[in-house]
């Protein structure tokens, strides 16, 4: 082929694009098709033991048993009782998906003696609990922000947990950090800078060590030259930040937004968060939403309007795209996973019938093209990682196996 444009002309466009194509390579990877947690359970590191998963799954039974069963409770939330089920299952078997020992807001300043000591000590029963095989999936800690007053202490309790799990061997799989009230890509910088320290330390493999940073100040969205610092983050991240988190109390407070109207679906929120998914599209790095205050507690009324609430968020979440979210007490897993395994599978069949019509050429009174079968294969996808959905039901259903769903959602990702 020769012409105007496929001579020499091309081969200038191609040294003239050669950075462009570089940055889309290793900026914009695109997500690699691993497990997402559906949510992350926070509570006091101190609290942690090698029961709490335990505890937390009999106390999520006890209070479905008490409002009158789980088809009762899909009933209340407006889902069919046949996710019922699969959500009891999940309760009894994995209540939690990952779970974070806090030592920011949820653990407070307790002095140096004690942190250091509680430090050790959570990371003792880590290991314990995944030795037990009763740690969730994925666990870790979140340790002070690296502002001025607790910058020292941050580093200190993430070095401490960190030397204490690692002293009794490898580094549990599904080891998170999480860095909050990030407001500077100088603070991700500082923090990638600790995990290489550390990584020599220990020993580790270049890379291991990975965090999350909590988007909970209003730099993050808009920093003081006018610009979004998330981008910026990501790059000088250097391929370890592993989600973003949004916070929902603390950045309604830095927005001076008064208590009773701070919310996930607040507009200031919304905004805030529809910023943080464009600035992390095709990165790789994952989102996660935040958490609601109202607990399913006390009279019946009550409990069953904050259960309304909460599975209506979860659902409002899950249709804007963020696939995960925080959970603050036992009694809000039964309507996480309710609402969860609902959104996958009232919206299955349909996109079942689109990608096997789409895979057979076949006529359809909806015209998919690939960009729509990647998002049908990345739906179906998601809804098995989660459990919503069976390897049965999906090979029945779409005609083709997991793994080739898993090629078209994730085309540049071999498995």
């Amino acid at each position: 082929m020769t012409g105007p444009l496929t001579d020499s002309f091309a081969e200038r466009a191609h040294g003239r694009l050669a950075e462009t194509n570089r940055l889309l390579t290793h900026t914009y990877p695109g997500d690699d098709g691993s497990r997402q947690p559906v949510h992350t359970v926070y509570l006091p590191a101190d609290e942690f033991t090698v029961d709490t998963v335990a505890v937390w799954r009999d106390a999520a039974l006890r209070s479905v048993a008490a409002a009158g069963g789980l088809e009762r409770l899909a009933g209340l939330i407006g889902v069919s009782d046949t996710v019922a089920p699969p959500t009891e299952n999940k309760l009894r078997h994995e209540p939690i998906e990952d779970l974070r020992l806090d030592f920011e807001d949820g653990y407070g300043d307790r002095g140096d003696t004690a942190e250091d000591a509680d430090a050790a000590a959570a990371a003792r029963t880590v290991r314990a609990a995944v030795s037990a095989n009763t740690a969730p999936p994925f666990i870790g800690i979140r340790v002070k922000p690296f502002e001025a007053p607790t910058l020292r202490r941050s580093l200190r309790t993430l070095e401490v947990f960190l030397l204490t799990l690692a002293d009794a061997g490898e580094l549990p799989a599904g080891l998170v950090l999480t860095l909050p009230k990030v407001s500077t890509s100088d603070q991700i910088a500082v923090m990638v800078d600790a995990c290489d320290v550390m990584e020599t330390a220990l020993g580790l493999d270049s890379g291991r060590l990975r965090f999350e940073a909590q988007m909970e100040t209003s730099p993050m969205i808009l920093g003081p030259d006018g610009r979004c610092p998330i981008p910026s983050m990501i790059q000088r991240g250097n391929g370890r930040i592993s989600g973003v988190h949004y916070g929902t109390y603390d950045y309604s407070d830095s927005l001076q937004i008064a208590a009773q109207y701070q919310s996930m679906e607040h507009p200031a929120a919304d905004y805030a968060k529809a910023v943080m998914q464009v600035a992390t599209a095709g990165t790789g790095v994952r989102l996660s939403d935040g958490s609601t205050n109202i607990l399913p507690v006390g009279d019946d009324a009550a409990r069953d309007d904050a259960w309304m609430l909460h599975a209506r968020l979860v659902r409002r979440s899950l249709k804007r795209g963020f696939y995960q979210g925080w959970d603050l007490h036992p009694a809000q897993l039964p309507t996480r996973f309710l609402a969860t395994y609902a959104f996958f599978r009232d919206g299955f069949a349909d996109a079942a019938t689109r990608l096997r019509n789409y895979t057979r050429h076949a006529d359809s009174a909806v015209l998919d093209e690939p960009a729509t079968a990647r998002a049908l294969a990345r739906f179906i996808h998601r809804g098995l990682v989660c459990g919503a959905l069976t390897t049965h039901e999906v090979e029945h259903a779409v005609g083709i196996p997991p793994s080739d769903i898993f090629r078209m959602s994730h085309p540049a990702r071999p498995r």
